[in-house]
This record gives structure tokens, sequence and C-alpha cells, in this order.
């Protein structure tokens, strides 16, 4: 059995949580209580694994935090590791995501709202803004989500350091292919029905909930959108509907297997007035055809009604031994549930949590 290290950022703090054996977990006390943890990075590229936190504190503002020794103790840089250039005039709200990069050793990509992306080469210590999206001429139409105006999706490519792809709510998906010094809109064939008749393709404005990739087919993407799932064959070049034959197309999360490229994983929500689980019972829809068909997936899930929605990084899936994926999601009602077998069979990793933001997972 691969030991796994899961790292859970809620709404009140921070818990690691460490399998024991046979697929159960032991959950440390609670780290930076009563503090928002808004996203998580398990970074382990190095001879030692780091752990990065993006914390809200309240009215002494959001910071990330490091450590080097799964969670024994933190630090954070002397001067604030993220902060907006004066001249923009902006303040920073929230980090939303923190992605180390899989081609540049030391590189640390932090997503935040408003809407920027900011890029470490220390691993994570200290962060600059990319100008080029900050200053792309959509900027000024772009629209905060329910959520706020966040960057909260980053896809490096795994072997070419120039390639990326950024997803802000609602702005749409963004991508470059010259290391982040120009973007370009790339939302062709996502529909966004609150427009009117005639204007429901945007160039941008869609409603983005989430992306993923598989790192074996980097140009493979899929999407959660607010009204609908996708697939792009072409890194975003263009998008084809795959959340037909779901229950429903509304949702947060979208993961990807990490052994399989074609296997993907949503949680469907009745609908955006409704953002309850389909059904009132959780149930993980997995495709293993690239979304042509969808399967269910519940046993080990509660069988009472459940009402409590998962959020856009609040799923995860990890490489375990045999080529099984591991893959985990957390509630906003504060439970955290856990598949070793591609998400076949689940069992409780967590219950009685504050409100769960984030999930990542790691084999250390």
């Amino acid at each position: 059995m691969s030991d796994v290290l899961l790292a859970v950022g809620t709404r009140k703090g921070l818990f690691l949580a460490r399998s024991s054996g046979a697929g159960s977990f032991d959950v440390e006390p609670i780290q930076f209580s009563t503090v928002a943890v808004h996203s998580v990075a398990i970074d382990a590229r190095g001879e030692r694994p780091r752990l990065l936190a993006g914390i809200e504190y309240g009215h002494f503002g959001p910071s990330v935090m490091y450590s080097d020794d799964l969670g024994k103790s933190w630090k954070e840089a002397e001067k604030p590791p993220i902060a907006f250039p004066e001249s923009t005039g902006a303040t920073l709200e929230k980090v939303w995501q923190l992605l180390p990069s899989p081609s540049e050793p030391d590189v640390v990509w932090a997503g935040v709202e408003p809407g920027a992306l900011f890029r470490s080469e220390d691993g994570g210590i200290t962060y600059s803004l990319v100008e080029g999206l900050w200053e792309h001429p959509h900027r000024a139409q772009w629209q905060p989500g329910g959520g706020g105006l966040c960057l909260h999706t980053i896809l490096a490519h795994p072997t070419d350091p120039k390639v990326m792809g950024v997803a802000i709510s609602s702005g749409g998906f963004y991508r470059t292919s010259d290391g982040g010094q120009s973007w370009e809109a790339a939302n062709q064939g996502i529909r966004a029905p609150f427009l009117p008749e005639g204007q429901q393709y945007p160039e941008f404005g869609q409603c983005v909930h989430k992306v993923s990739l598989h790192p074996a087919r980097p140009e493979r993407l899929f999407l959660q959108h607010h009204f609908g799932v996708y697939r792009s064959d072409d890194f975003g070049g263009s998008w084809t509907d795959i959340g037909s034959s779901l229950p429903s197309d509304f949702g947060f999360p979208v993961v990807v297997h990490p052994g399989r490229p074609d296997t993907l994983y949503v949680l469907p929500l009745h609908a955006d007035m409704d953002r309850t689980p389909v059904g009132h019972r959780y149930r993980v829809f997995r495709s293993d055809d690239a979304g042509a068909t969808w399967q269910s997936h519940g046993e080990g899930l509660p069988q009472v009604p459940v009402y409590a929605s998962v959020l856009r990084d609040a799923m995860t899936a990890t490489a375990l031994d045999g080529g099984r994926a591991g893959v985990f999601f957390g509630t906003r009602d504060g439970s955290v549930y856990g598949s070793h077998d591609d998400g076949e069979t689940w069992a409780a990793v967590a219950d009685h949590l504050p409100d769960v933001l984030t999930v990542r997972a790691a084999v250390l």
C-alpha cells in the first residue's frame, strides 16, 4: 500500500493526513487554526518535499507559508511574498493556486485574486508579477465570478516551460506559448447561455470552474464550466461538449487520472441555483474514454441524503502502486473521502472539519 500524504486546506486551518495502512488515514492536529487556507501544494521535486500554503490572515491579509519538514514548522519570506507593484494600484486579496513547475526545478506559479499570475524562482518563497497577463487588453472587461475575480487554475506544460494555460473566473481560459510575455483567449466552442441569443460564444468572459490535463498528453484539456463539461484536443484552440450524458453538467472540480490520460472524474451538482449533489448523494462520475461515456461510482460514500457541495480545488488524484489512482475529495460540511482503486470504492478519511477549500495528495 502506497504511503499517501494529504493536505487539506479549510476555512479555518490546515490538516495533514497520512495513510496508515489498509487505506486508512491518521489526521494530524490542526495547523494555522482559524486561518483560511485557500491553496496548498506538495512540492516533491527536490531531495526533501516542500509544503506550500496560501493563507488568509483576516485583516492581516494573505500570504504564502512554506515548510521543509512536512509541516512540523513553517516559514514566511521576510517581506510579503506576493505583492502587486505599486504602479498597478492593485492589492492582493487571496492566493487561489500554487503550482510547482514540472519543467523548471525552482519555479513555482501562483494564481491570485484579483486575476493575476505570479512566478517564483526560489521554490515558492518570493514571487513576481507576470506582467504580460496583467497588461492584457481584455483585463478591463473581466468580471468577477461568485468567488471573486480569481485566477484559480494554472496548467504548466510538462516539458516546455514556454507553454502554459490559466483559467480566470469569469475571464475564461487563456494560453501562452512564449513564457507569459503574450497571452490569447482560448474559449472557442464554450457556450455562455446567460448571454443574449447570437452572443453565446464570446471570445472571452466564460465562467470556467476548473481545467485539468495529463502530462503524457498535454495538448488534451478537460474543463468544467459553469454550464458544461468540455474537452480540447489542441490546448484550448477549440472545445467540444462532453457533458451531455451526465445527470448534470454543473459542478466545480475536474480531475484527470494520474496514469491514464483518457480517464477523468467530475462530481456533478444539481444546478447553478441548487448547488447540492445530484440526487443528494455523493457520486463521482468517471469517464474512461475522454468523456464519451460516464459511469457513476459511490460505493462506500454516505447513503443518507447529503447537501454540501465540493469546490473546484477540493478534489485531487495521485499515482499509487500498480498504476492505480488515489482519488480524494472534501466537502463544504467538512468531510473528506478517498479511494485507492481508481474511484471504484470509497472510504471516509476525516469528518467534522471546517469547510474544505482545497485538497492535495502525494506519495512520499
